[in-house]
């Protein structure tokens, strides 16, 4: 089914993914694997940090006699996401789950304050957004959106870029080897020695 999808965009569009984000950021166990597979060198899915970048872990195992055991980290890089940064959990209405409705100007400062934290305490990092055409296409939702980036855009130090070019970049100074040598509590290597 993947590789239709994939087919059905290169013949429509010319192009073929090279990353992904789940709907949802609903992931089966089998999905980075087949991602991956599949030519895919980020996903963006995952909530495993708020504003760095990272290699995922796949099949990690735990049982309730069993410690847990991290599984294999992989050389996809994961772009995280984060529902506070989704503009359909801001802003539309589904009964008994999300309120929605929140004023833009609310979503804007506390976006706002969550870049600028981003900007100053993790340098190289990422910040990203989840936006629906739907919820964020209304007007006072896009002139706040057009505040903010004209905010980011003010900030030093900051660049627009597509997530494939931010995630080609990171790999690249940041070697799977070396970047689990450099992070053992996220891949479980020498974790407790």
């Amino acid at each position: 089914m993947l590789e239709k999808g994939f087919d059905a965009l290169y013949r429509a569009a010319g192009v073929r993914p090279v990353g992904y984000r789940s709907p949802a950021w609903d992931l089966s166990p089998d999905s980075l694997p087949l991602l991956r597979q599949n030519g895919i060198i980020y996903d963006s899915s995952l909530m495993g940090s708020d504003f760095l970048a990272y290699y995922p872990r796949i099949a990690d195992t735990f049982g309730p006699d069993e410690p847990y055991q991290f599984g294999e980290t992989i050389d996809m890089v994961e772009l995280p996401a984060h529902w506070s940064l989704d503009d359909f959990v801001a802003f539309e209405t589904v009964l008994g789950l999300l309120q929605g409705f929140v004023p833009p100007r609310e979503i804007e400062r506390m976006w706002r304050d969550d870049f600028d934290f981003a900007a100053e305490e993790c340098s190289g990092g990422i910040f990203t957004l989840t936006m629906h055409p739907q919820c964020i296409g209304r007007g006072s939702r896009l002139r706040m959106l057009e505040r903010l980036v004209d905010h980011m855009s003010a900030t030093e130090g900051v660049v627009f870029e597509t997530m494939e070019t931010y995630a080609r970049r990171w790999a690249a100074e940041n070697p799977l080897e070396a970047w689990k040598a450099a992070n053992p509590l996220r891949t479980g290597v020498n974790a407790l020695q």
